[in-house]
């Protein structure tokens, strides 16, 4: 067995909540958006957790399972009085992405997500793993694989390349001027 991964390692949630943190810099009580029900899941909430730690502001983690719950957990973040969100890549959340960008719009809370559909979709933020960049690499794997390697030689590989992508539009709506150290760093601006 071989391939590429789109999990990212730990460690990227530490950097996203930088980055959150960095574009809503008062922000002191910030929200984890999960789905239980990923498996994947449990790792990034710990991850998250020992990062907020680190940075010395609150962590609520909020989940929700499905769409007809994304609702009453924005409900609890606003409740908690949650300043800024981030969302853990999710299939729910990507599936329901304009309605999460919504959601956070009327919350009111700076929203950073893993994909940069999300972005596109009227999020906020979104700093992650190039998905781009993972099909090229596997259509190398793939050249590899015809010209006769064994896949049990070729090793899993980790993400190597990430972006950031950040939507004005959004922040516009949100009252919130993004730092220009912050833009000056992203891969996409959506103006």
């Amino acid at each position: 067995m071989t391939g590429l991964t789109l999990t990212p390692t730990w460690e990227i949630y530490s950097k996203q909540l930088q980055l959150l943190k960095e574009a809503v810099p008062r922000a002191r009580r910030f929200a984890f958006l999960w789905n239980p029900a990923n498996p994947a899941a449990p790792p990034a909430v710990r991850a998250t957790e020992d990062a907020a730690r680190s940075l010395r502001v609150e962590l609520q983690v909020v989940s929700a399972r499905a769409a007809e719950e994304l609702e009453a957990a924005f409900q609890a973040m606003t409740h908690a009085r949650a300043e800024a969100l981030l969302v853990i890549p999710d299939a729910v959340f990507l599936t329901h992405g304009a309605r999460l960008a919504d959601l956070a719009i009327r919350h009111h809370l700076p929203t950073l997500y893993g994909l940069g559909d999300h972005v596109k979709a009227g999020g906020l933020i979104a700093y992650g793993q190039s998905v781009r960049d993972v099909y090229r690499r596997a259509v190398v794997y793939v050249d590899k694989i015809l010209k006769g390697a064994k896949p049990a030689d070729l090793p899993v590989e980790q993400p190597t390349k990430f972006e950031l992508a950040i939507n004005l539009k959004t922040a516009k709506a949100l009252g919130l001027a993004i730092p220009q150290s912050l833009l000056l760093r992203a891969d996409q601006v959506i103006e």
